[in-house]
């Protein structure tokens, strides 16, 4: 009678945990509704940063890649990931535009600003040197310096422009050691340059030139001190030519003179005859 009444109460038992165990099997897993962001008025998404939010995390509720998050709040988010504060919203995409806009659209990277461009005058620019031209080739080297105390000029040929500046020695070796004419009008022009008095021009002391609007031009003029002139005429030691040539060259003038003097004796009349009348005498 015993082991009846304990069957009995183990069957029903198990009938009551059978019953309570089928509708837990039966009912469906519970599903994380995540409310859909809205787009403001300016089209963009915005996702708020919940607890436990990380790069990925995000990503993956939005639909778009991690590298797209980072482009779309570039400067916003670290290297790591790491400085994502609860609360504040990060930008998921643009309303219009399949939800993820171009990195180079949004990014809120300030664009660079573009310089603006100097006003086109409709003039050009001539700059003059004036050098010692210590060697006479009538090329400047960087070695030969600019003088000072001569004086440019620069005029139009049809008379419509012309300016005068005196030449200087700049201070600054780095910079240009000449004299430029700002704000020349386009045309031709005859540019002009007087040396100082103790200077030989080893070059044209003018020059005829046509510029065109937004030129630069460069004109160079060599001049050379009297004092180098000087020295160039001695020899290579310092001294004077030597009088041993001077002598010979004398010499050599003597002698063509001589025989010059003869070969126009010889071709007179009255020598040929004096010539034969010696001969018939003998």
């Amino acid at each position: 009678m015993n082991s009846r009444r304990v069957l009995l109460l183990a069957g029903i038992m198990g009938m009551f945990l059978l019953g309570m165990w089928l509708p837990v099997r039966a009912a469906p897993p519970a599903q994380v509704q995540l409310a859909t962001p809205t787009p403001g008025a300016d089209g963009r998404i915005l996702y708020t940063i919940q607890p436990g939010d990380t790069c990925i995390r995000i990503a993956l509720l939005n639909g778009i890649t991690e590298q797209q998050l980072r482009q779309l709040n570039s400067g916003f988010i670290n290297e790591a990931c790491t400085n994502l504060i609860e609360g504040e919203q990060l930008l998921i995409g643009i309303a219009g535009s399949g939800g993820t806009p171009p990195a180079a659209i949004v990014s809120p990277t300030p664009a660079t600003p573009v310089a603006t461009a100097t006003p086109f005058t409709g003039t050009t620019e001539i700059c003059v040197l004036l050098f010692d031209d210590q060697n006479g080739d009538a090329l400047r080297q960087e070695t030969e310096p600019a003088i000072a105390g001569g004086a440019v000029s620069v005029t139009e040929n049809n008379g419509e422009y012309s300016a005068a500046l005196d030449t200087i020695v700049n201070p600054d070796p780095e910079a240009y050691q000449g004299v430029c004419f700002t704000d020349v009008p386009e045309g031709t022009y005859t540019v002009s340059v007087a040396i100082p008095d103790n200077y030989n021009p080893t070059m044209l002391l003018s020059y005829a030139l046509q510029v065109n609007a937004g030129d630069i031009a460069f004109v160079d003029f060599g001049a050379q001190s009297q004092e180098t002139t000087v020295t160039n005429a001695e020899g290579d030691d310092g001294g004077s030519v030597s009088p041993v040539l001077g002598i010979l060259g004398v010499l050599m003038l003597l002698g063509g003179g001589v025989l010059g003097y003869y070969v126009w004796r010889s071709g007179r009349p009255e020598s040929k005859l004096a010539g034969r009348s010696g001969l018939l005498k003998k």
